[in-house]
């Protein structure tokens, strides 16, 4: 049995028998003496030599992850993420104390020998010889740079992090060979400038670059001798020598460092003794990483943008791929995010929602014609602490894309039931008897050649008694009127309406399908803000729909060169025709000219848009537009769990909330804001007459706006039409769907989907 020392462990004379083993093989690589798979050293493990001469393709030039900048449209930073704090920088922008440092305590013979210091490693032999175990390495600045290029590609796979530092004799064998290819190829400067580049400081920080702006504040060319030893020192142990959390220790490494750099004759004996006198002088800057730190409330923004690119086949063919190169990072990301946009829908959400409200809001704005997202925000901020109502869901998109899965639109659907109808030849004047309760027409065709069929006899009713038709498609628009539109779905079909919802971009935030069935006329399928706000932008650009888009361009820097990568560019299709997207635009001008939709008018600026309220109030709508701009707000509980009767929002009481009174104000003020200074372009309306007077009906003090109520929903009767009921205000739905008779019902949970018929 071999002896061993007291604590364990082989002896003095086994560990220099043992390192002497490792120089003989060192000596061996470098005469290029191919060495045997079996034989005497015990090399036979699978593995351990196996690759002895191939090297990765780019070895010579690491691929360094770097940090990433995400830019606004103007060019400002939002935010930097990163999955190694790293900023590349040339040795010429490395200060020479710093340079000399590094060699002085990690390389002193940097210059002299080539990959491998056999007069170090006979150094080392003698020292842990005479210290009975490993007191001192030989590994040269080129080898651990191959060390350190391994873990690097290893990236936060800890599996493979242990494969590319564990201390065997076959990885120590393969590092002297790649060590050997690094001389041959690169200048002695370049090796110092990448291992400089790649080194883990601690504190999140790799390269000397991040390390100088962590602990100094400044840039690596700028470090003065004293600042330059103390990083130089905590290459060794980073965490032994973190001089945030152990000053002394970090106190004693650097004055090593500096007398080390005394003795090689970098510095003279009295610089370094005056060096060594001086504190610390840190001057931390804490990491800033991630959405999480995003300047201009922009998180989910930012947190959108990192999806897209996960999730778009122009980054690569992969998953995989995509995060490869997210995570090498270096990319300078320039958004849509117009900052100007920005700022204006959180100060609007900021002065109507406040954080710890019951619950919460979400808005977005895009660009009718080019599908750029100028906006992106709600009142609940990007963050995990739940008690404090922070989020990572974001409440604006898709679930795919990091958001929930939605919420039911209500009445804001119904302008697409009216596209599809005018599309397929439907005149603007058309009128239905629309009375105050019906049964779901019955059969109504759908996809496929089939119909639906109201087997159990479901009916509808609108807000009051006193709606009661006929009506015009102009009227019933402004007052959001239930029955006369599931009358139009059951002349049109519902197939021609899905169909359209299709062309404007319109799908289900949880990915299914958009079910077969009359009550889609009354928003009860969940969408996101994003989804509703593109849609309205079809009818902004005059029936073209544009695909959403978040970049503008990416730069990438790999190595010392910068190039641009391919972006996803918005896809225009035509989803209607001009006559049929200036009729809606006319018709939902009315409805905040003198309609549902009256609070959240922009003055002299022409606007158009829909409300919307769904069945109990669990969720509030406006989505608007002008000409340049389409925005959409939600108002409602993520969870589903919270009717929005008798509570408090913002700091004002509300009996009863609806699209018209909450989101509609919200809008107002967020897009009077965004679209400050810029032109107000008209719409192109069309004429539509006005049928003859209704009979009268009575006045409604109630005022009661467009709740949509599922299978009874109740369509709203702001005022200000002739034969509408005055008021506006307090729309008061009693009745809900029958349980499971519409597709989507399913219990948000916190992720924004919605529970239940909630058409408004």
């Amino acid at each position: 049995m071999p002896n061993k020392r007291s604590g364990g462990g082989l002896s003095a004379t086994q560990q220099a028998a043992k390192f002497l083993g490792v120089s003989v093989l060192a000596g061996a690589v470098m005469a290029g003496i191919a060495l045997p798979a079996v034989g005497a050293l015990g090399l036979a493990a699978k593995g351990s030599v196996e690759g002895f001469d191939e090297l990765p393709a780019n070895l010579k030039q690491p691929p360094l992850s770097q940090r990433t900048t995400i830019l606004d449209s103007k060019g400002d930073s939002i935010a930097t993420v990163y999955s190694r704090d790293r900023t590349v920088v040339d040795l010429k922008e490395i200060s020479p104390y710093m340079q000399k440092a590094v060699i002085a305590i990690e390389d002193a013979r940097f210059y002299q020998h080539g990959a491998i210091d056999l007069k170090g490693v006979l150094r080392a032999l003698n020292r842990n010889a005479q210290e009975g175990g490993v007191a001192q390495g030989a590994s040269t600045l080129t080898q651990q740079l191959v060390k350190n290029v391994a873990v690097e590609e290893a990236g936060d796979d800890p599996t493979l992090v242990a494969q590319a530092t564990q201390q065997t004799l076959g990885r120590k064998i393969q590092e002297l060979r790649h060590a050997i290819q690094l001389e041959e190829e690169l200048s002695k400067k370049k090796i110092l400038e990448n291992y400089l580049n790649i080194t883990f400081f601690g504190q999140q920080s790799y390269g000397v670059e991040a390390a100088s702006r962590r602990y100094f504040s400044k840039s690596a060319k700028d470090l003065d001798v004293e600042e330059a030893a103390l990083l130089a020192g905590i290459v060794q142990s980073p965490s032994r020598y973190d001089p945030v959390n152990d000053p002394q220790e970090a106190t004693k490494r650097r004055n090593i460092v500096l007398q080390r750099m005394a003795d090689l004759g970098d510095i003279s004996q009295a610089e370094a003794d005056k060096a060594k006198e001086k504190p610390l002088g840190l001057d931390i800057s804490k990491p800033k990483n991630g959405c999480i730190t995003a300047v201009k409330n922009a998180g989910f923004f930012c947190d959108y943008v990192r999806e897209v690119f996960l999730n778009d086949r122009v980054f690569g063919k992969t998953k995989e791929d995509r995060a490869k190169i997210w995570n090498q990072g270096g990319l300078t990301i320039r958004t849509t995010m117009d900052p100007k946009a920005q700022k204006s829908v959180q100060s609007s959400i900021k002065d109507h929602v406040n954080q710890k409200d019951d619950v919460a809001t979400a808005a977005t704005i895009v660009e009718p014609g080019t599908g750029k997202i100028l906006a992106m925000g709600q009142s609940r901020p990007y963050g995990l602490d739940t008690k404090k109502n922070e989020t990572s869901i974001n409440l604006s998109v898709d679930e795919s894309m990091g958001g929930g899965a939605g919420y039911q639109p209500g009445s804001t659907f119904k302008p697409i039931v009216a596209a599809a109808a005018i599309e397929g030849g439907m005149s603007p004047t058309k009128s239905y008897s629309a009375p105050y309760k019906m049964e779901y027409p019955s059969p109504i065709s759908v996809c496929g050649g089939k119909n639906w069929v109201n087997t159990d006899g479901t009916t509808l009713t609108n807000e009051n008694e006193a709606e009661v038709g006929p009506y015009s498609m102009k009227k019933a628009t402004a007052l959001s009127v239930n029955t006369y539109f599931v009358q139009m779905i059951a002349d049109v079909g519902i197939c021609p309406v899905t169909k359209m919802a299709g062309k404007m971009g319109v799908e289900r935030a949880d990915g299914s399908k958009i079910g077969q069935n009359p009550s889609i006329a009354l928003g009860t399928q969940e969408m996101s803000p994003l989804t509703m706000a593109n849609a309205y932008a079809t009818f902004a650009s005059r029936g073209m729909y544009c695909t959403p888009v978040a970049i503008e361009s990416i730069t990438q820097r790999v190595g010392e060169k910068s190039k641009s990568l391919e972006v996803p560019k918005s896809t225009c299709s035509r989803a209607m025709s001009e006559n049929t997207a200036d009729t809606i635009n006319t018709l939902l001008r009315g409805v905040v000219e003198d309609g549902t939709g009256t609070e959240a008018g922009l003055g002299s600026r022409p606007s158009a848009g829909k409300t919307g309220t769904t069945d109990f109030r669990y969720a509030a709508w406006f989505v608007g537009y002008t000409p340049n701009m389409a925005g959409a707000v939600w108002v409602g509980d993520p969870a589903h769990e919270r009717r929005m009767v008798n509570i408090t929002i913002g700091g004002e009481w509300h009996e009863k909330v609806f699209g018209g009174r909450v989101p509609g104000p919200i809008w107002r003020d967020m897009m009077s804001g965004a679209l400050e200074g810029e032109p107000a372009p008209d719409f192109t309306l069309v004429n539509i007459p006005d049928p003859k007077p209704d009979r009268g009906r009575g006045d409604d003090d109630k005022g009661n706006d467009d709740n949509d109520n599922g299978g009874n929903g109740n369509g709203g009767n702001d005022g200000g039409i002739i034969g509408g009921t005055d008021g506006g205000t307090f729309p008061t739905p009693d009745f809900s769907i029958p349980e499971g008779w519409i597709q989507g019902q399913t219990n948000g949970g916190g992720n924004g989907n919605g529970n239940g018929g909630g058409f408004g």
